[in-house]
């Protein structure tokens, strides 16, 4: 029989980690698999929903669709270029880059973007997209 006092001293119960630690562990998993997705020749679509990333890194070519919605993200890197659709829904992104290419639609609702520009305004500032872009 196991008592309460053989539990607190040989720590058998190990306390789970903070929440820190999660959300860091979490950040760095996403960033494996950003640099795995390049690694692998940046084939398919790259789905970041929801993740802590806030940056992307400079060489990133998406192939697919990126999915960044509902994450953390507050830059992209000059020169994206996204073979699929872009969807950055719930972000806080607050600028479009130079030189941004979006094979497909390119999904802006719920931004800072969004409420700032109308959709002809980023047409105009975003000539790259070849899909339909949503406020």
């Amino acid at each position: 029989m196991i008592k309460l006092l053989d539990i607190l001293e040989n720590k058998i119960l190990v306390p789970r980690r903070s929440k820190e630690e999660r959300s860091k562990n979490y950040l760095i998993a996403t960033q494996k698999k950003i640099q795995q997705y390049i690694k692998d020749g940046s084939k398919g679509d790259l789905n970041l929903t929801n993740t802590p990333i806030t940056s992307l890194p400079q060489d990133l070519k998406v192939k697919g669709y990126l999915d960044l919605d509902g994450s953390k993200i507050t830059s992209l890197p000059p020169g994206l270029t996204v073979g699929g659709s872009l969807h950055l829904r719930n972000t806080l992104i607050t600028s479009l880059p130079q030189g941004l290419t979006v094979g497909g639609s390119l999904d802006l609702g719920k931004t800072p973007i969004s409420k700032k520009y109308n959709e002809e305004q980023i047409k105009q500032m975003v000539p790259g997209v070849k899909g339909n872009i949503y406020i």
